[in-house]
């Protein structure tokens, strides 16, 4: 038993290492405050008395997404259980919030949308970090995991310093991915992680040029809406992962 916690501390050691240079590169940055004109989207259009319909309209993949891995997760026995649940039941709470937020986008509104999107990489963190230990359940991480889901998003209110949220969402990109190359190797689901950090990634991107593609897409589609679909994508590569792996081993 002590060479096995030994084991699975030592295959932590990696992610340690990165949790501990990012935050202190996030130190060192200083505070990080949300961008002046955040809430004022390019895409504003009201459509059939629904504001801002394209946001609005492109969080239901969000919802399809965290219902159909909440069906799979639910009934199966396993140490990520409980990482699964929160992780793809935040999905569902993603899709409200953000709905409730760009119906009237405002920083109060902000919460509800940002709050269920650092719980599911909470959940999503907590499933792949029980796998690699082999022995905690994932309650052992959903627990601390959802706290610290639920401070960054205080400390936001309270300081307007995103540095520890942000920190929570740049973990999933290098962590899930590693772990599961730590787990399976060179198996489709490290692959399929590695493609739904990649869509995260765009999405960040799409979201910072919202109004450039707005304009060079002839003001069909803007960055935030296909923010938006390129993080649904990132989620049901993170499913799919989720679907091949339990169908191999139970987890």
């Amino acid at each position: 038993m002590p060479h096995q916690t030994n084991t699975a501390l030592s295959r932590f050691k990696p992610a340690l290492w990165i949790i501990a240079l990012l935050a202190l590169l996030m130190l060192w940055h200083g505070p990080i405050a949300q961008h002046a004109h955040y809430h004022d989207f390019a895409d504003q259009r009201a459509i059939l008395g629904i504001p801002n319909l394209f946001d609005v309209l492109s969080n239901a993949g969000f919802a399809l997404i965290g219902t159909w891995g909440l069906k799979l997760s639910w009934h199966q026995a396993g140490i990520s259980r409980a990482g699964w649940i929160l992780g793809f039941f935040s999905l569902i709470l993603t899709a409200l919030g953000s709905v409730w937020y760009h119906l009237a986008p405002d920083d109060t509104r902000l919460i509800w949308d940002r709050l269920p999107i650092a719980l599911a990489c909470a959940g999503f963190l907590a499933a792949l970090a029980s796998q690699l230990h082999g022995q905690l359940k994932s309650q052992w991480f959903a627990v601390p995991l959802a706290l610290w889901a639920i401070f960054s998003v205080s400390y936001w209110v309270y300081t307007q310093d995103l540095r520890p949220y942000l920190l929570l969402q740049a973990l999933p990109l290098i962590l899930l991915p590693l772990w599961q190359w730590q787990i399976s190797g060179k198996r489709r689901a490290f692959w399929l992680m590695l493609f739904a950090s990649l869509c995260y990634i765009l999405a960040k991107i799409t979201e910072l040029q919202d109004r450039a593609l707005f304009n060079a897409l002839q003001q069909i589609v803007s960055g935030h809406t296909l923010k938006h679909l390129f993080a649904t994508l990132a989620c049901l590569f993170i499913l799919l992962s989720r679907k091949y792996e339990s169908a191999q081993t139970p987890i």
